[in-house]
């Protein structure tokens, strides 16, 4: 990669780790709540649980393919973020304002940041760096490599 990487691929990937972060936080508690506790239905926060815990680790794992210009983290990111919105506006509308407010933000910002044109540049510029230059390839200037 010969480009520099702009600040709104560190930031919307810093967004989508803190996600990511928050997931597993998430995951955790639930699964402590659910050892000590008493859930109503022990499969389903387990189920919530795996699921937190999966999810989190998958958005670390885009936010990490975000910093090293990897192509196919870009859409994960966005889905990530636009399933984020209904749920911050659900939050929204039952007055959980502490949780909405917070998770709209950083979606909206995320959603931005991974679809502004330095973002896309960055990732198509990394791209086309990982192509072999014509002659260079396999073939090379030594011609097609074979097997003896």
């Amino acid at each position: 990669m010969s480009e520099r990487r702009p600040l709104t691929v560190t930031a919307a990937a810093a967004l989508e780790a803190a996600e990511g972060v928050t997931a597993l936080g998430f995951g955790a508690f639930v699964a402590w709540e659910t050892v000590v506790g008493e859930p109503l239905d022990p499969a389903t926060a387990w189920a919530v649980t795996g699921m937190a815990l999966l999810g989190g680790f998958c958005m670390l794992a885009v936010a990490r393919g975000l910093l090293k210009a990897e192509r196919w983290s870009r859409a994960p990111a966005v889905l990530t973020q636009l399933f984020a919105l209904p749920v911050g506006w659900s939050l929204l509308q039952s007055d959980q304002l502490v949780y909405g407010v917070p998770l709209l933000t950083a979606a909206v910002l995320a959603l931005v940041l991974v679809l502004s044109g330095p973002t896309t540049r960055f990732i198509l510029a990394s791209e086309h760096d990982d192509e072999p230059e014509a002659g260079t390839g396999a073939a090379g200037r030594d011609g097609p490599q074979t097997r003896s």
